[in-house]
Order: C-alpha cells, then sequence, then structure tokens
C-alpha cells in the first residue's frame, strides 16, 4: 500500500512539474514573442503615462550662452512627419561664425528612452557632459533626437537620421555648420544608427536594401564613433536580444531577411569611413566590427578596457571621462584621433 501510495505521489509531482514546465516555457515563448510587454514595463516607470513621443519640445526653445560657457540653439525642428524631430547646435563660444568641424550625436537609450537632454538611462554615465567636453574640443556639436518604440520601429530612426543631416545640409549656411569635415558619433543605440548610416553610405547595396538615400557623400565624413553598439544580432544575449528585437519587429525571433537588414557588418567595405570603436558591455560587437574593418582595409581604433587593463567597465563608459581615468584616456584618444581626421591637427 505504501508503495503504491509513494507511486501516486510520484506522479502527482511529476504532473505538476510538467504542468509547471510547460506554464514556463509558454511564457516565456509569449513574452519573447511580444518584447513591448516587458519593454513597456520599463518605459511606464520612465515615463508614466506620457508617450516618449512627442511633436512639441519638452523644453521651450533656448538661444544663448550655456552654463559651460557654450552658445546653444536648442529644440530646432528638422522635420515633420516624425515626433522628436527635434535638435540642438552647441558651439564652443559666442562666434557662431568659426569655422569648425561637426559632430553629429545620437544619443542611446535602447530606442524606448533616452534624449538629446537627458542622454542614455541605461548608461553608467555623464553624456551631456561628454557633449560638452567634445564640444569644447572645437566641435560644433549637432545634438539630434528620434522616434521610440513602440510607434515607430527600425528603420524610422535612421531615416530621421538621414532626415536631420539633410535639414542641416540645407540650412548650413545659416547656422554656420561645415558639412565637408563631419563626425558621426552615437552612444548604444545611437551607436547602432551610426554604425548603419556609415554603412548606408558607403554600400549602395545596404542603402538599397533599406531603401534610403543618403544625404551624404561618404567624402564628407571625415569619421565615426562608434560608442559600445550592439551590433551583431545572432551573438546577443537575451536581454539585448529583447531590446534590439522590439526594436525591429516586436519579437526576438527575427528571420534572416530581419537580421540581414539590421547586421551592417557583414555589408561594410573598403569605403567605410575612418572609425573609432569604444567596447565594454558590448565588446564582443566591437571586436567583430574591427575585424570586418581590418578585413577591408579600413583604419580604425578599437579601445577595449577588457583587453587593455583588465578592468570591466560600464555601458558606454566613456561618459565618465571626468572622473574616471580609464575613460579619460579613451576619450584623449578619441579627440586625438578626430583632429587628425578632421585636420585640426595640422592648423
Amino acid at each position: 500500500m505504501a508503495d503504491k501510495k509513494r507511486h501516486k505521489a510520484l506522479k502527482i509531482t511529476g504532473a505538476v512539474m510538467i504542468i509547471i514546465l510547460a506554464i514556463g516555457a509558454g511564457l516565456y515563448l509569449y513574452l519573447t514573442s511580444h518584447t513591448q510587454l516587458v519593454v513597456g514595463v520599463i518605459q511606464r516607470a520612465m515615463y508614466g503615462d506620457g508617450s516618449p513621443n512627442s511633436f512639441e519640445p519638452i523644453y521651450p526653445p533656448r538661444e544663448g550662452i550655456t552654463a559651460a560657457g557654450q552658445y546653444k540653439i536648442s529644440e530646432i525642428a528638422y522635420g515633420t512627419h516624425y515626433p522628436n524631430s527635434l535638435l540642438d547646435i552647441t558651439y564652443p563660444d559666442a562666434d557662431t561664425e568659426a569655422d569648425r568641424p561637426t559632430l553629429f550625436y545620437f544619443h542611446g537609450g535602447g530606442f524606448f528612452g533616452g534624449s538629446k537632454n537627458m542622454g542614455d538611462p541605461m548608461a553608467a554615465s555623464d553624456s551631456t557632459a561628454l557633449i560638452d567636453d567634445l564640444c569644447a574640443a572645437g566641435y560644433n556639436i549637432v545634438n539630434v533626437d528620434y522616434a521610440l518604440v513602440p510607434d515607430h520601429l527600425f528603420p524610422t530612426p535612421l531615416i530621421q537620421m538621414n532626415e536631420a543631416i539633410s535639414f542641416i545640409e540645407e540650412y548650413k549656411d545659416v547656422y554656420h555648420i561645415n558639412m565637408d569635415r563631419i563626425v558621426i558619433m552615437g552612444s548604444s543605440a545611437g551607436a547602432i544608427m551610426t554604425a548603419q548610416y556609415a554603412t548606408l553610405i558607403s554600400a549602395p547595396e545596404y542603402a538599397k536594401l533599406l531603401g534610403i538615400e543618403p544625404a551624404l557623400e561618404k567624402d564628407q565624413v571625415a569619421a565615426v564613433v562608434i560608442d559600445d553598439a550592439p551590433i551583431d544580432y545572432r551573438n546577443m544575449g537575451l536581454s539585448c536580444r529583447m531590446l534590439v528585437g522590439n526594436y525591429v519587429k516586436g519579437s526576438v525571433y527575427l528571420n534572416e531577411d530581419e537580421i540581414n537588414r539590421y547586421e551592417c557588418i557583414p555589408h561594410m567595405t573598403s569605403d567605410y569611413p575612418a572609425a573609432f570603436l569604444l567596447g565594454s558591455e558590448y565588446r564582443a560587437d566591437m571586436i567583430s566590427m574591427s575585424r570586418k574593418l581590418t578585413e577591408v582595409g579600413v583604419e580604425h581604433v578599437l579601445v577595449d578596457p577588457l583587453e587593455e587593463h583588465g578592468e570591466v567597465k560600464p555601458h558606454c563608459f566613456v561618459g565618465n571621462e571626468r572622473i574616471d581615468p580609464v575613460a579619460a584616456e579613451a576619450f584623449s584618444r578619441l579627440t586625438e584621433f578626430l583632429k587628425g581626421k578632421t585636420g585640426q591637427l595640422h592648423k
């Protein structure tokens, strides 16, 4: 009798375990197929009942000297079709007519958050301070916002990136912006966009694949800065796939065509601009990109704190350049690289 009871108990336990596993597997499949359910929780924590997308600026437009002593024109509308189509222009000082190289900057935030004003909420850094210091290094900074999920998926931010660049090209004389010595820089999500856009201007087949006609010729771009971009989808962990998959289609289960459109590394050619790569949380992706650029013969620098210093650094660590010696060294190397590419070393 005891054996029968034991056997029955085991059968019941086994059945319960199977049910629990089935429910768990079903929940996993459902959530990974509907990634906005997870991302939406984070968005609501950040924005409450509000939307991360708006056709109106969060702050009133301003023009004048900032606390850093730089001259800033804020909340300039570069388009009307998509929300968040706003940019700021910051000059190193009040001499807005001086001929300087131009640095376009695109913020991070997993395509669900962040802005040109707040930077990347997921990065352990002060990206707004980073922008001030890049400006102080002698660049007119064009800091660009773009639309976020769930309302707008890939490649909408890339289309907006192109629109912002086209707008500045059209009004370069009004704002005294040099469009022949351009640096394009992005962090995290913005770094993904930067890597993809540099591929658009240097690989016509990739531009055709995405249906985007670049507003720039490749010779206008002196260099690009890719700050910790997760762009190697096949090798991403689940948490990153949740964010990227949500941006691409609302699911982690991308098909080959979707991966081929998102992953720009295989499309990179010898015409890719000179590149400065910063890898920390996504160092594996930056190593993959570095290998590709080496293969096609493109000049580039890879900064890898783990390899160089044996230190694990947070996502987009260069933003800590005011307080972290390793980040400060990376920032110094970055500015020296850009000076060489934009001709500032020869002045």
